[in-house]
């Protein structure tokens, strides 16, 4: 009886040492989503004070508050009921205010970010998706789960300019400033499928249909442009 008692206390100790663990270890990325009332009809975010923060569009009061431990956000934009905020440290996030939703990093962000900030990098397409504009490349994500859908490298002796970037209707019209060129060349029309150009391949840029039971529940990856 006194061994099992003994190991019944053993027990009891670790599980509180591991529930207590649980409780001191950090948060992923550190998000810190605080709740200041009802995520309910709509609503506006954008950055202040180092926090994405949530207003109600008809009242103006706080809804959420979003921020990331030892970072700042530098952009913010809306997609579907969802905000999606660039940090300093090439981090995007999305949130719908109950919750972080996903998380991705952009590649290179440390190598052009600190410079360009977050002006103009954030472009919304339509459809669902998000571009991401860097001087290298163009990244475009689903915004419902941030899967990458494509990528556009700038070419060679060229480079995007995030700000340089005006829509007309469906496309995005960015400029591509080059050392010697045509001006044709210098100008990228883009939309939700990627560059605009005759007899490009379209692609399922849609929410992915749950698997049917008895497969393996892998999804298909978006053919090479």
């Amino acid at each position: 009886m006194g061994r099992l008692a003994v190991a019944l206390l053993l027990a009891v100790v670790t599980l509180g040492l591991l529930g207590a663990a649980r409780q001191l270890r950090p948060v992923p990325y550190g998000d810190r989503l605080l709740t200041a009332g009802p995520v309910t009809g709509t609503w506006a975010a954008r950055v202040r004070d180092g926090v994405v923060a949530a207003h109600d569009s008809r009242t103006g009061a706080l809804r959420w508050r979003y921020a990331r431990a030892g970072h700042r956000p530098v952009d913010v934009v809306h997609a579907r009921g969802e905000a999606i905020a660039l940090w300093d440290d090439g981090l995007l996030t999305a949130t719908d205010g109950r919750s972080v939703r996903w998380h991705r990093a952009l590649p290179d962000a440390a190598e052009w970010l600190p410079a360009q900030g977050g002006a103009g990098v954030l472009r919304p397409l339509g459809r669902g998706i998000l571009a991401v504009v860097a001087p290298r490349r163009v990244t475009a994500y689903r915004t419902a789960d941030g899967d990458l859908r494509w990528v556009l490298p700038a070419r060679d002796g060229c480079a995007f300019l995030p700000e340089g970037a005006v829509r007309r209707g469906a496309a995005l019209l960015l400029a591509q400033p080059c050392a010697d060129a045509a001006w044709t060349g210098q100008l990228v029309a883009l939309d939700d499928l990627g560059r605009i150009a005759p007899g490009r391949t379209p692609l399922g840029n849609g929410s992915p249909a749950p698997a049917p039971r008895g497969t393996g529940g892998g999804k298909p990856l978006a053919r090479p442009r």
